[in-house]
């Protein structure tokens, strides 16, 4: 049934009930306050308001009907008390202006008495224009970059978000949301995708170029400098420390390579003579930066270095080597462990208020928000952008946003939206019943001594 706008107490034509959604006003929830509110689905809310609608209804008929009641006595006794004509004249203009504004009220939401008089039923018939109007009013006024940006500037954002940024309490709660989404994220990520894509980042950008030329170039430019010396010095050293621990070794190699008929104290004595020319041989180059060794190490590496820049076939070598390294499964499995030790790391960081990476973001996000606070120029540029990107917003999608008004206006049922209406207003739109029936009370009976007094 439908809302009760009715001077009556006669229901409007009767139709079959249908289920009413969730948040929806049934008719008879809203036209007699039965018990069936809570099971139709009325928040607390609705109830309420449908409450106090239905009892501002029953005023505003209350009061028709004394006006009706006060009409019949005074006319039936004007004759005997003529007092009493002018009881009828405020009675009589008590029942006009009601049932005018009873009509008036009624034919916003539906037809009167369930007849389809022109210009009745407002709301459900002009229900998309509504909406339209609506939506083009709220672009108008509301989603312009003019009262957007005037609007932020006032409100201060920067130095809002600022002190709260500042807090102990605000650090910690931006930190627990950014803890939520990393793990949000991570739950939605597939393992597989992701390692896919570094598989294929790996592929793109380190095995695809060709390593030789840009290999030669950094060579090239650390043997210039010198900076493989150190390198040299240290294998020089390692020489050095090995043959002088090493003598007997040195002796048997060299015994072992004379021939069988060379007398045993004869290879004693040559070992002993080979030992001492390697040894002295490798004090030599380690002593002396300039030795010709060591110009003939550098004359190789910056050959090596061109080479790996210009010579074909060493450019292809490298390549061969690097595909011996990073084959397919090698490429994998660097993506799957690349892959995991991030994953691991950063749900094992955020997960542990304590942790290094947790307590630096808490540090830093205070850190943003004393310097939004303290440092003006810096809290005039956040509020620049701020402003600048709703403004965009705006620009950009000002249609759009009011279209949802419009959009969602029209997927409503025409019944339901004027039920909906009526609930939000109709308790204010039945004080225009009221006092209609007061002011018709008092014109009627302004117009009956007018009359009386000039015509008797």
């Amino acid at each position: 049934m439908q809302v009760n706008s009715e001077p009556t107490t006669q229901d409007s034509p009767t139709r079959p009930p249908r289920p009413a959604p969730e948040g929806t006003i049934p008719g008879s929830d809203v036209g007699r306050g039965t018990s069936s509110q809570n099971a139709a689905g009325l928040s607390a809310g609705d109830a309420e308001k449908a409450a106090a609608l239905r009892k501002m209804k029953m005023v505003a008929l209350g009061l028709l009907i004394a006006m009706a009641v006060v009409f019949v006595f005074a006319f039936a006794l004007q004759k005997e008390y003529p007092w009493l004509q002018y009881v009828r004249a405020a009675a009589e203009g008590g029942m006009v202006g009601a049932l005018a504004d009873w009509f008036a009220v009624t034919a916003l939401f539906k037809y009167p008495m369930g007849i389809k008089i022109p210009h009745t039923a407002i709301i459900p018939r002009r229900k998309d224009q509504i909406g339209a109007s609506l939506g083009e009013f709220v672009e108008t006024n509301f989603l312009s970059e003019q009262v957007v940006q005037d609007k932020l500037a006032s409100v201060n954002i920067a130095r809002r978000a600022g002190e709260w940024l500042a807090s102990p309490g605000g650090a910690d709660r931006v930190a627990k949301e950014g803890a939520a989404m990393i793990r949000g994220a991570f739950t939605v990520l597939n393992d597989d995708d992701v390692q896919t894509v570094i598989e294929g980042l790996v592929r793109k950008h380190l095995l695809a170029p060709p390593w030789g030329p840009p290999v030669g170039r950094l060579a090239e430019r650390v043997f210039q400098d010198g900076h493989h010396h150190k390198l040299v010095d240290l294998l020089v050293d390692r020489a050095a420390d090995w043959v002088d621990d090493n003598h007997e070794t040195v002796s048997r190699i060299v015994s072992g390579r004379s021939p069988t008929w060379v007398p045993q104290f004869v290879d004693g004595l040559v070992g002993d003579k080979v030992y001492v020319e390697i040894l002295k041989f490798v004090r030599t180059v380690q002593s002396d930066q300039d030795h010709q060794v060591r110009q003939s190490i550098d004359k190789y590496l910056n050959d090596l270095a061109q080479d790996l820049q210009h010579d074909p076939a060493m450019i292809s070598r490298a390549e061969d080597i690097k595909a011996q390294v990073l084959g397919d499964p090698e490429v994998r499995e660097l993506a799957s462990r690349t892959w995991g030790t991030v994953k691991n790391a950063l749900l094992g960081a955020v997960d542990d208020p304590d942790s290094e990476l947790t307590v630096k973001f808490k540090a830093g996000v205070r850190d943003f928000g004393s310097r939004l606070v303290g440092d003006p120029e810096l809290a005039g540029k956040v509020n620049t952008w701020i402003g600048d990107a709703a403004a965009y917003l705006v620009r950009t999608y000002r249609s759009d946003i009011a279209g949802v008004i419009t959009d969602t206006v029209a997927r409503w049922d025409a019944e339901e939206t004027s039920q909906k209406i009526e609930l939000q207003v109709g308790k204010d739109l039945q004080f225009i019943r009221i006092n209609g029936t007061v002011v018709g009370s008092l014109a009627g009976l302004a117009i009956f001594t007018a009359a009386h007094l000039i015509f008797g």
